[in-house]
């Protein structure tokens, strides 16, 4: 499928990069202020759904805004796969191990920091369902991850990992969600608060799972998506840009 380029794009430069993770060769859309210049990185991570438009388009406007996005295709290891079948994006997470996610995401980091142009030391991450979990679970391995931002994925359960979590948080969530319940967010604040962690959760009331994407007419939420993404912004301006 073409991308669908927005006129804002202009000034955004995009391609598909490659890069080794282990024995697996990782793909990932990486997008670019066109401007030369030296701009904090953001990993961007998938939906179960793959590497789709969606989340080009979302690495694309992170690019207006001025930072390197780079969003990895974490079913690389799995032959590529992108879906807009629910069984199939099932079956698809359930096999991707979590061992193999955070390792082909450092490999992600790694990549990014050496992007031409990146400020190696501002670098941040932000997810969507799946990689929300994930966007909540790389920062906790000491990676140099300066701020992070997941949006409505899973909480660990125990929480353990979160005493090695070495960067804010703003989680954002929708209490109307049919995945991700008020205990596991509330299982999040209070880790948070047991650790020590600087982080924020941003509750929506009566949004659904999934109320950012915009191409999912029966779960998007404009009102409270616009919100989410001018929240998101400021948090990286703060912890990125300063």
């Amino acid at each position: 499928m073409a991308e669908q380029m927005d006129k804002r794009d202009e000034v955004v430069t995009t391609s598909t990069v490659h890069y080794k993770s282990g024995d697996i060769q990782m793909a990932a859309y990486l997008a670019r202020p066109k401007a030369k210049g030296t701009y904090p990185g953001l990993i961007v991570i998938q939906e179960w759904w793959g590497l789709n438009e969606h989340v080009k388009d979302i690495a694309r406007r992170f690019a207006r805004e001025g930072y390197v996005a780079l969003a990895p295709d974490l079913y690389s290891c799995l032959g590529h796969k992108v879906t807009a079948d629910p069984n199939e994006a099932g079956r698809l997470m359930s096999s991707l191990k979590e061992e193999q996610a955070l390792k082909d995401l450092q490999a992600t980091l790694a990549h990014l920091k050496d992007v031409d142009g990146v400020h190696r030391e501002r670098l941040g991450v932000v997810g969507f369902c799946m990689g929300g979990t994930y966007s909540l679970l790389l920062p906790c391995h000491g990676l140099g991850i300066k701020a992070a931002a997941p949006f409505y994925g899973q909480v660990p359960s125990p929480p353990d990992p979160l005493k090695n979590l070495a960067c804010p948080v703003l989680y954002i969530y929708g209490d109307a969600d049919g995945w991700i319940t008020m205990a596991d967010v509330n299982r999040l604040r209070e880790a948070l608060k047991r650790y020590g962690k600087a982080g924020e959760v941003k509750i929506y009331p009566g949004a659904p799972h999934a109320f950012f994407n915009d191409t999912r007419k029966d779960v998007y939420r404009p009102v409270e998506a616009k919100d989410a993404w001018t929240r998101v912004l400021s948090f990286f301006a703060k912890h990125l840009k300063s």
